[in-house]
């Protein structure tokens, strides 16, 4: 059982999965469907293909620490991670032509920032993640647009005061759970002298700012109630997907088992879905 849970996650088939999850669930808000659209089967592909790309410069970038926890296991999936990364650009390229021409435009800033982020073009062999504090800002914006605004143009969706305030949302509940794993990456983050916010004022209350980030989030979630964008039950749903999140991040600096970082962690993104999609039914 267990090298099939590393393959899964490992290979990066699990966070492609949330990613696809994302951009349903604001498909689903839009239009009360859940299609796979050639947007969805985009972000599928690119997130496998990007993640692989981040996994192989990853590394390099750790080699004191290749020999041990997860970077053992993701140097074992090295030619299963290349393999798919593969497959996965001939199933991007496909789909992005498929894709209509104003979202194609939209992709671009996050295709560079997505790319800036993973391989290292900077001085000294650095990626934008190796700058002290900018990678839990990027990971917020880009999968905010790719999530929120990509389907809003998908779907031919005006761009008013519900996209701001879902992409507010949906950006604050990324950053949140992203802190988790600059918990989880201290030590390598050290070694690589890059600064991130548990670096800087700890844990403990990193972990208070993902409390409050999140209910920052619910907020906009409110907002959008208050304006008729949301139903209750779609509200409800998010609520209590919030506090499933904060329940779960407060762990971040109790374990150091990696499967809760990359399985349960990343996965509060599938629960979002299936909250707000099972709550759609009452």
């Amino acid at each position: 059982m267990k090298p099939v849970i590393n393959l899964l996650f490992y290979s990066n088939f699990w966070i492609a999965v949330c990613a696809t999850a994302m951009v349903l669930q604001t498909q689903f808000l839009l239009t009360e469907e859940v299609v796979f659209t050639p947007l969805a089967g985009l972000v599928f592909c690119a997130t496998l293909f990007l993640y692989a790309i981040h996994r192989i410069v990853g590394l390099f970038k750790v080699k004191p620490f290749t020999k041990t926890g997860r970077y053992q296991v993701i140097s074992s999936f090295k030619n299963h991670i290349i393999f798919y990364a593969v497959i996965a650009a001939i199933g991007g390229l496909y789909f992005f032509w498929q894709i209509s021409f104003i979202v194609k435009m939209a992709l671009i800033i996050p295709g560079i920032l997505s790319f800036a982020y993973v391989l290292p073009f900077l001085n000294g062999k650095k990626r934008l993640r190796d700058l002290d504090f900018v990678k839990i800002f990027l990971v917020a914006i880009v999968w905010a647009w790719v999530s929120v605004l990509l389907p809003y143009l998908e779907m031919n969706k005006p761009a008013d005061s519900s996209l701001i305030f879902m992409a507010l949302e949906r950006g604050l509940f990324i950053f949140a759970i992203t802190i988790p794993f600059d918990i989880r990456d201290l030590q390598v983050d050290a070694h690589n002298n890059v600064t991130t916010i548990p670096a800087r004022i700890g844990a403990r209350k990193s972990k208070y700012l993902a409390a409050i980030l999140m209910a920052v989030s619910m907020f906009c979630v409110l907002l959008n109630t208050y304006m008729h964008f949301y139903d209750l039950w779609t509200a409800f749903g998010l609520l209590i997907s919030a506090f499933f999140t904060v329940f779960v991040i407060n762990y971040a600096d109790k374990t150091e088992e990696d499967y809760f970082f990359t399985g349960a962690v990343d996965g509060l993104m599938l629960v979002q879905f299936g909250m707000v999609y099972g709550f759609s039914f009452l």
